[in-house]
């Protein structure tokens, strides 16, 4: 028998196994199916239950600003991962500082924060002077407290002042207090429940250059971007905080542009440039109302694009949100 139609039977019943594999076969191909999908009626909640205590188990996060097309075409960008030094977690507590400031940020929002912070003044023996839940102040002889949403979706802010100054010690002893464990289980399991709120920024483009619009001041928002950009901005050759300085509000850091790390081959050869190279850019705030604007400019030869502009600032946004 010729060699060459032993093997006939075994590929005659390998092509009848694989024929199931088809649509409407063992392995449906549902990949087209949601050109056909339907929404559905929202789910609603009997009058009994209090809507607070419920949220959606996958919500889409809301877009900062709107959609941008880059000008020399859209490519869907890579995933930004959060390190774990990046985001308050749940129930957690971390501080924040500039030269004539500090803070502590916690991770709930502040509804689930301020009868924890209640506790606290009752603990230390303060007698509150005032209380006033709605602006989320409680002010004692000893020490004003306030507390406010923070820049991180589900993130509050507490301040501890006294006379308009920082009282180190108050802010030192709320600090343990939200580190003690049943604080934290407390918080943690409160935050779960909460739907968390947001700060949202705006992207504005005059001519050639981009600016970021945050409803902050800039010393919250300086202060919030070292820490993001002192933790993140870290990778030797790819992303590098070069020096902060809070008097001018300012960073400096050296980038792989977007453009660069997208460009061709053939860009590449008849540029002359055939890596990859760092830019050198600066990222400056501004005031703006009662907000602050970001901006960033090119400290090399080469002015940045305002797609790389653009790149840059949703980088740095996506880790303050």
């Amino acid at each position: 028998m010729n060699s060459a139609l032993k093997g006939l039977p075994l590929a005659v019943m390998a092509a009848v196994a694989l024929a199931g594999c088809a649509r409407e076969g063992h392995f449906d191909d549902r990949s087209e199916d949601y050109v056909d999908s339907r929404l559905s009626a929202p789910l609603t909640l009997p009058d009994s239950r209090d809507p607070s205590r419920y949220r959606d188990v996958m919500p889409v996060p809301q877009v900062a600003g709107e959609f941008y097309a880059r000008e020399e075409g859209f490519e869907a960008p890579v995933p930004q991962s959060l390190s774990a030094t990046t985001a308050v977690q749940a129930g957690g507590v971390a501080v924040r500082e500039t030269d004539d400031d500090s803070w502590l940020v916690v991770g709930a929002v502040p509804s689930v924060v301020w009868p924890e912070l209640g506790r606290f003044v009752q603990q230390r023996g303060y007698s509150a002077d005032q209380v006033q839940a709605s602006s989320g102040q409680i002010r004692t002889p000893d020490a004003d407290l306030k507390l406010s949403q923070g820049l991180r979706a589900g993130t509050s802010e507490i301040r501890c002042e006294t006379n308009g100054q920082v009282n180190t010690l108050c802010l030192n002893s709320l600090q343990r207090h939200f580190e003690a464990r049943s604080a934290s289980a407390s918080i943690a399991s409160g935050a779960e429940q909460q739907a968390p709120g947001a700060v949202t920024v705006d992207y504005q483009r005059q001519g050639d250059n981009w600016a970021m619009v945050m409803p902050i001041d800039s010393e919250r928002a300086w202060a919030e971007i070292n820490y993001q950009l002192t933790n993140n901005f870290q990778m030797e050759g790819r992303r590098e905080l070069v020096s902060a300085d809070s008097a001018s509000k300012s960073f400096v850091v050296d980038y792989i542009t977007e453009s660069d790390r997208t460009r061709g081959l053939i860009d590449s050869i008849t540029s002359f440039e055939l890596g990859e190279s760092l830019r050198r850019i600066e990222l400056t705030l501004t005031p703006q109302g009662t907000g602050s604007a970001a901006a960033v400019r090119s400290l090399d030869d080469e002015p940045l694009s305002p797609d790389d502009q653009r790149e840059l600032l949703e980088r740095v946004a996506g880790l303050l949100l």
